[in-house]
């Protein structure tokens, strides 16, 4: 992508913020007080193909070029970041414009349309026929033990000041098997994998045995964001949905879901865990 600088420009005025303030009156249990709280910022984003409203996004107004990079390869619009010729952001206008390097007709009709697979006949599952492109089976040696579990869980909170000061974002990190690489927030769950994703792509660092630790619900949109960015263990202090876990299986991710405190539970590819083995 040319002339990175200017990508990152903000044509509409000053970068937004993630959170705000907000006058409130708060019951303490035996009176009420008027003070200040932190409020998560939530705010709406029209992506821009090619002049085109391609789609609208409502996201935490950070790491915007990241999010938009990492939308659009999810989607299946680009694989890699050359295929992007400009970005450029108008966040006070709610604006990304966006200009592709020969576009396939074919990416940009086919992203809302579905496809059944068979999932090698094991399974039938859902996808929607861009996932079927960009969803593939991950291949991994990668091995962690329990108390690695926990130490990325504990750490991905440590990273989370704004979630601790709004109760109101999620929450993802890329990892190794030791420590943790990078952090992204959003008030939705999925732009914050998309955030990682394209920071990924912009910045070029391979993901080869990388771990995701990821503060919210497993869905099957974030099984296969997962394999999209080419991670095999995802960690989360939430719960799976059983199409997520279906999908984990097909496509070689190890799901390791309710980390909290002493506990957590593996619910496949188990054979990355150590004491599973």
């Amino acid at each position: 992508m040319e002339n990175e600088q200017e990508q990152d420009k903000d044509l509409g005025g000053p970068a937004l913020s993630s959170t705000t303030t907000w006058s409130i009156y708060r019951y303490n249990g035996t009176e009420v007080l008027p003070q200040e709280d932190t409020i998560a910022t939530e705010a709406p984003l029209t992506i821009k193909v090619d002049g085109e409203e391609f789609a609208t996004l409502v996201y935490t107004p950070t790491d915007t070029v990241d999010l938009v990079t990492g939308f659009l390869a999810s989607e299946g619009l680009i694989r890699f970041v050359d295929q992007i010729e400009s970005l450029t952001l108008e966040e006070q206008r709610g604006f990304a414009h966006v200009k592709l390097r020969h576009l396939h007709q074919l990416s940009r009709t086919m992203v809302s349309k579905r496809f059944i697979g068979s999932c090698c006949g094991k399974s039938r599952q859902f996808y929607f026929h861009n996932d079927a492109r960009t969803a593939k089976t991950v291949r991994t040696n990668l091995q962690l033990s329990v108390e690695q579990c926990f130490h990325l869980m504990n750490r991905l909170q440590e990273q989370s000041s704004d979630f601790r000061a709004t109760g109101g974002l999620h929450n993802a990190a890329l990892c190794t098997a030791d420590e943790l690489l990078l952090s992204r927030s959003d008030i939705g769950r999925h732009n914050a994998l998309d955030k990682i994703f394209g920071h990924l792509l912009r910045q070029r660092i391979p993901v080869r045995d990388k771990v995701i630790a990821f503060s919210g619900r497993v869905s099957s949109e974030v099984t296969l964001k997962a394999a999209k960015i080419g991670v095999g263990v995802l960690l989360s202090k939430s719960a799976p949905t059983d199409l997520a876990l279906q999908l984990a299986c097909d496509l070689g991710i190890t799901v390791v879901g309710f980390i909290r405190r002493d506990q957590l539970t593996v619910y496949t590819h188990p054979q990355r865990i150590l004491e599973c083995r």
